[in-house]
């Protein structure tokens, strides 16, 4: 008995079970020119270092950890 999940082979020549080779298959839709630019050049002129913190951010946590501090010292 043949197994269930198999091609008749009466079948082999039928046109509809001959399936592309992945190569086939995955240029079949796509582009002629398929490199697509860059978006971000690499090798450019560097932008300046931007610090993240603006100065009120920076003497936020200052004062946060001289409370802290305070909190320390004044309540052992």
């Amino acid at each position: 008995m043949a197994r269930p999940h198999s091609i008749d082979p009466r079948a082999f020549n039928d046109p509809r079970n001959h399936y592309p080779t992945d190569e086939e298959f995955y240029a079949s839709d796509r582009p002629v020119q398929h490199e697509l630019p860059e978006d971000r050049p690499r090798g450019g002129a560097a932008d300046p270092i931007k610090h993240p913190w603006s100065w009120g951010m920076i003497a936020f946590v200052v004062f946060a950890c001289l409370i802290v501090l305070m909190g320390i010292a004044l309540f052992p």
